[in-house]
């Protein structure tokens, strides 16, 4: 299983990202730059954390025009996996690959802390090796995390089990239903506030994260192995 990592101008969890995979998963992972336009190869897609083009107009508005972005939506389209985190996710919804929208924090403030979640599906290729109804713990870092959508799409997204982490005791940032992160309809992009990969090595105090990447792996293998 062959992995990108995008990077686009102002991204900087990629790093992050790429050593989760690399260092502590043994995954083949590449850096793949926002000016390129296509995926050919990869099996799943990482798009980080970060201030892309400094957040201009709204947080992933700008990197959502990227060279790279027509081939993650067709990407996506083929049920390949793409996964968003902070940035990514704001990205993601951008696009429309995701439904809804991030707005600005509650506070208005810049919040950066560990937060409790609760893993609400485990029956996607990214929290396979979870328990349903898990609490786990990540951390958070911006100022553009307040999830928001209509009435009726959310409706759609409980119904469809696509909500797949809740705040728990505390929200950080006014999120509607205390989500945290959602997947779309086929279950094949995950986007999330959180940041996984920063919880991965219990040399660091935390790694609730790495089976988020464990779970990919396995089922990009079990993907690869039905293929043949």
């Amino acid at each position: 299983m062959k992995i990108a990592v995008v990077v686009f101008p102002g991204s900087n969890c990629d790093v992050d990202l790429y050593e989760a995979l690399h260092t502590v998963c043994h995954a083949d992972v590449e850096y793949v730059s926002h000016k390129q336009k296509n995926l050919t190869g990869f099996d799943a897609v990482m798009l980080p954390g970060g201030f892309s083009y400094g957040d201009y107009l709204r947080s992933g508005a700008i990197a959502r025009f990227s060279n790279i972005m027509p081939a993650i939506v067709e990407f996506a389209n083929e049920g390949k996996f793409v996964f968003g985190t902070c940035n990514g996710f704001q990205i993601l919804t951008e696009a429309g690959l995701l439904p809804g929208a991030l707005k600005k924090n509650n506070s208005l403030k810049f919040v950066c802390k560990e937060i409790e979640l609760k893993v609400t599906n485990n029956q996607t290729p990214f929290t396979t090796q979870y328990k349903m109804g898990e609490h786990i713990n990540l951390p958070i870092a911006h100022a553009d995390g307040s999830y928001y959508a209509e009435k009726e799409v959310l409706e759609e997204l409980e119904k469809n089990g696509q909500v797949v982490f809740r705040y728990m005791n505390e929200n950080p940032n006014g999120s509607l239903n205390d989500i945290a992160g959602i997947t779309n309809k086929k279950g094949n992009v995950l986007g999330m506030m959180p940041h996984p990969e920063r919880a991965v090595e219990a040399l660091l105090g935390n790694e609730d994260g790495l089976r988020l990447f464990k779970s990919l792996l396995a089922n990009g293998k079990k993907k690869e192995e039905a293929a043949r």
